[in-house]
């Protein structure tokens, strides 16, 4: 089984933090990270799908004094979000005898309602962290075959690490279904399936694309504020990243909508029906799959203190993705697919726009080399490396 980096992160996390929010798409591999880290320490993990984990912490601080000293687990958080203002008292009266930390892990697939709920209960209780699907480092740093396979069949274990390409596509159609027709319902947005389907498809078909709600809602025969509102469902499951503009005052024209990723690629393939790597590579949809691989790989490592954007002028320059780090540091990344990187004109003027101050082109090759103008080419995993670097760093 694949050793998930972020095991190391968590137990630093939960070092310094009374509570911790691990969130992360169904699947992902919140529950397995959890229980690996359980062996490391006294713990106790509830499934609050299960009825009869929900029925243990009816009354939660009777359950915590019975379980005092173990970190305690609760998978799937967000339906239950009565319970975070009674454990705000538990971790205050914690607090008090001396135990600042490391009393609750929290797993949820839901981000903003997670957000939201422990946030109103327990802020400057609580820290946050996000688990993507396994990534280039962890699966596929030196070995071409097995990024292919990763790009084909995207970042979650099962999906990966399936015996065929065609078990592989079954999984994650089995994916797709479950969150259409059940856990989507479950959450509370009464939004037929096959209406939901076709959106998540729209996408996929206009995968790195801008968003243009007036064109799909057109195509879905609803109104602009419901597709956005569709938008924000998929987006907020974090199965969807809508990429923001770069857009300070520069004094230029800039395009100032956002760019929207599916975020995993294998379920983008999964919903074209792409079953293979070389119907991928013959599909319209290859450049922009392999624009949000890079990014969600990017993203994967990137510091927390990174903000991510896309940066385009309405004369043509652009950036496929600049990171700005808190001190105001800025990444310019330009993807391409090819193993021989030529840049345009435009990059050249984006990164003079926002004055980067590192300028990258991530290509399929395996050397890093110069293009001139400080600009470096370099493949994805040395660039992901640069950024665990960069994080470590400021650590």
């Amino acid at each position: 089984m694949i050793k998930r980096r972020l095991e190391t992160q968590l137990q630093k996390i939960l070092k310094r933090s009374a509570s911790v929010a691990l969130m992360g798409p169904r699947q992902v591999g919140k529950t397995t990270l959890a229980l690996d880290l359980a062996k490391t320490q006294p713990a106790i993990y509830l499934d609050l799908e299960d009825p009869l984990d929900i029925e243990k912490i009816k009354d939660v601080a009777s359950f915590y004094t019975a379980n005092t000293r173990k970190l305690v687990i609760l998978d799937e958080v967000q339906r239950t979000p009565e319970i975070f203002g009674q454990l705000r008292g538990i971790i205050d009266r914690e607090r008090r005898k001396g135990n600042k930390t490391g009393l609750f892990l929290f797993l949820g697939s839901a981000s903003l309602d997670l957000l939201q709920q422990s946030g109103e209960s327990l802020a400057g209780r609580i820290a946050y962290a996000e688990l993507y699907g396994i990534d280039v480092l962890e699966y596929a740093a030196d070995d071409q075959e097995l990024l292919n396979r990763l790009w084909l069949r995207g970042g979650f274990p099962e999906s990966l690490l399936a015996d065929s390409d065609n078990d592989s596509l079954h999984w994650r159609r089995d994916f797709i279904r479950t969150y259409l027709e059940r856990d989507i319902p479950q959450l509370g947005p009464r939004i037929p399936a096959q209406t939901l389907e076709r959106f998540w498809t729209m996408l996929t078909h206009n995968q790195s694309g801008i968003w243009n709600a007036s064109q799909l809602a057109r195509n879905l025969e609803v109104s602009s504020v419901t597709i956005g509102r569709y938008l924000d469902l998929m987006v907020d499951l974090l199965l969807v990243r809508r990429l923001q503009p770069w857009t300070f005052n520069i004094g230029k024209r800039l395009v100032r909508a956002p760019k929207i990723m599916v975020r995993d690629s294998g379920i983008t393939h999964a919903l074209l029906n792409i079953s293979r790597y070389n119907d991928l590579l013959g599909h319209p949809v290859v450049g922009a799959s392999w624009e949000a691989f890079i990014v969600e790989n990017l993203l994967s490592v990137a510091p927390s203190n990174a903000q991510p954007y896309y940066y385009r002028t309405s004369a043509g320059a652009e950036i496929d993705l600049v990171l700005e780090f808190s001190g105001k540091e800025k990444w310019a990344i330009e993807i391409k697919r090819n193993s021989v990187p030529k840049l345009s004109k435009g990059f050249h003027i984006a990164c003079d726009d926002i004055k980067a101050d590192k300028r990258f082109v991530v290509y399929s090759g395996r050397d890093q080399f110069s293009l001139g103008h400080d600009i470096i080419a370099i493949p994805l995993p040395d660039l992901m490396k640069e950024l665990l670097a960069y994080h470590d760093s400021q650590s």
